[in-house]
């Protein structure tokens, strides 16, 4: 505790006089409108929170078909794990978790991941499936940094990742194809489509990924659609629907020391939704239902000199909802929002005999999720607005958690903005831990966060130039650590989290051309987490001239527990990728580019090391 509080005083004096020295990724080059501090567009800057926002061009810049790699490189305070070219798979050795602040981890059961406000992770094991959250999806991404349970609920514990989908609002069609091939058998190829006339309007897009991977037993393949359709019933009423659905085959070579053989993993992910909105003058809201569904066969394989697994893990999940939320504007510079929602969750788990297809039970088990809550904005003058929420929420295994949240905004001379804030997360048990495999324990109790923070950015320079701070203090209980009593494994709450930190970013237009910048943030962590690294800095650049662009970035990571316990372990490594484009016509245009440039070798999951310099190029089609 006196480490995180001396760093936060060092922190505090270092930053907030020197307010011409860093920045907030909120504002990278686009409005300061984002909907997942509050579920209803709102002026960030009138927000307590730190939201940071990312568009469809900058996830796609580089050419990447998923959202992650763009999030750990642009996002302060934020880590994804990854293990190969392409995939990050399921099970014992998988990839794509994400921590923020120290928080969440491997598997990710404290990072909310949510598609247009609604929550996404297969119902048994209460973590998302990285590989269903493609590029193509995405009008935007934003990320809600720290806990957000105050308006959405368990597993928001360390913070919100909100896919805002694909839009289509003028009248006409547009078309994009993306091919490419390149490092070790690895071919993608994306198609989308978006329409709209008059009231009506459709989005169809496709994926398909598949690589050898960098080591022997590493091969995945993916296919993945998206379909949205919306129809403007009036001026102030909207109807939309979606149905997503991925399918990817994916190997786990295992650990470099112990390698796996025949460790095969065949998952489908379903997700659908419909939706209606409305919008008046001093309201807007919205009921959503959805329903998110997955598939699971996998071999657990074995290790050289063993036998064949003789059955087969499978499992249905299932995850449906609906989210109710109205906001109203009561009186002058009054926003107060009442929403409720409703969850069902759960599945049914099994073993399966090769030969005879005889099952063996594991768990079968739904559960529901009821809450309710309201949050209030208040502009108390034209420098100072108030945020407070407060939910109720009610689990039937569990019970109910009372979750507060309250900040201040403040909005000063020359462009300066203040933020405090302070919230309460916290995760219910997932089915898993509870119900399956013999660490099950039914009698666990949430896991909870309690999150202080305070913020600085500013504009300068005419607006070119954006900096500011963030300061944090993460305080924790409970969380759910496996022991052994008697003998036995047994998940139990034992464990403490007490995090603090600093998070810098600068984004500077220096001329037509040339676009620069960069984050930096330090975690120091009293009881160390796998995936949370110490230091973590990005630095990037994006020129272009005439038909020719540049896109590099350099990152560095120090600090990163890839083990802890006895066996701790810690990884260094220098990143640097870049991507260059020529556009031969408005339709085409030819792109090349190269990832870890430097050849550096290092892990990011324990036991698999990532590959050396990689090489892609392709084409990109656009009318």
């Amino acid at each position: 505790m006196k480490h995180c509080k001396s760093i936060c005083m060092l922190m505090m004096a270092m930053t907030l006089p020197g307010v011409a020295s860093a920045q907030l990724n909120d504002s990278i080059l686009l409005d300061n409108i984002v909907v997942t501090g509050t579920r209803h567009e709102t002026d960030v800057r009138h927000l307590p929170m730190t939201v940071t926002t990312l568009s469809h061009d900058k996830l796609t810049e580089q050419h990447r078909s998923s959202i992650l790699p763009t999030l750990n490189e642009q996002v302060p305070g934020l880590f994804t794990t990854s293990r190969g070219v392409l995939g990050y798979g399921v099970s014992n050795g998988a990839a794509g978790a994400i921590t923020l602040r120290g928080v969440g981890g491997t598997p990710n059961f404290s990072i909310l991941m949510l598609i247009d406000g609604m929550p996404q992770y297969a119902g048994l094991y209460g973590h998302p499936i990285p590989d269903a959250y493609q590029t193509m999806l995405a009008e935007r991404v934003e990320v809600l940094r720290g806990p957000a349970s105050a308006l959405y609920g368990s597993n928001a514990m360390g913070g919100v990742v909100n896919i805002v989908t694909r839009q289509m609002k003028e009248d006409g069609a547009k078309s994009h194809i993306r091919l490419s091939a390149g490092s070790y058998g690895t071919v993608q190829g994306e198609l989308t489509q978006r329409i709209r006339k008059g009231r009506f309007s459709s989005i169809i897009g496709l994926n398909y990924g598949r690589t050898d991977g960098h080591r022997p037993d590493n091969t995945f393949e993916q296919y993945a659609g998206f379909l949205k359709l919306g129809y403007d019933l009036s001026e102030h009423w909207q109807a939309m629907g979606d149905v997503n659905i991925t399918y990817f085959d994916a190997e786990n070579p295992g650990e470099v020391s112990a390698p796996l053989i025949d460790n095969d993993q065949q998952v489908t992910r379903g997700m659908a939704s419909v939706a209606l909105t409305n919008r008046y003058g001093n309201s807007s809201g919205a009921i959503r239902a959805y329903y998110n569904w997955g598939h699971h066969e996998v071999n657990d394989g074995y290790n050289a000199g063993g036998s064949p697994r003789t059955t087969l893990y499978m499992h249905d999940d299932l995850m449906a909802g609906v989210s109710l939320y109205q906001s109203f504007s009561l009186f002058t510079g009054n926003r107060t929002t009442l929403g409720a929602d409703w969850m069902h969750f759960g599945g049914h788990a099994w073993n399966e005999d090769r030969l005879s297809h005889a099952e063996t039970l594991i768990a079968d088990k739904t559960e529901d999720e009821l809450a309710g809550y309201i949050d209030v904005q208040q502009r108390l003058t034209d420098w100072l607005s108030l945020n407070a929420g407060l939910r109720v929420d009610h689990h039937t295994q569990v019970g109910t958690e009372l979750v507060p949240q309250g900040g201040l905004a403040f909005s000063l001379p020359h462009e300066i903005e203040l933020k405090a804030m302070v919230s309460k997360g916290f995760r219910n048990p997932t089915m898993r831990e509870m119900y399956m495999f013999p660490p099950q324990n039914p009698d666990l109790k949430p896991e909870r966060t309690l999150n202080y923070e305070a913020g600085y950015k500013q504009a300068l320079l005419d607006g070119d130039l954006h900096v500011g701070a963030n300061l944090f203090y993460i305080t924790g209980e409970n969380l759910i650590m496996l022991v052994r009593e008697g003998g036995k494994p047994l998940n139990t709450n034992i464990d403490e989290v007490e995090n603090c930190g600093v998070e810098l970013s600068a984004d500077y237009r220096l001329s037509p051309h040339w676009q620069v910048n960069a984050n930096y943030s330090l975690l120091h962590m009293e009881h160390p987490v796998i995936a949370a690294p110490e230091h973590k800095a990005y630095v990037g650049a994006h020129t272009h001239y005439g038909p020719f662009s540049l896109t590099t970035g350099v990152q560095y990571v120090a600090g990163l527990y890839t083990a802890v316990g006895n066996a701790e372990e810690t990884e260094e490594f220098l990143l640097w990728n870049l991507t260059a484009n020529y556009r031969l016509s408005p339709v085409v245009t030819l792109f090349a580019k190269g990832e870890n440039l430097l050849g550096q070798r290092y892990e990011v999951n324990h036991g698999f090391p990532m590959p050396k310099a990689t090489f892609m190029g392709g084409v990109s089609l656009e009318w």
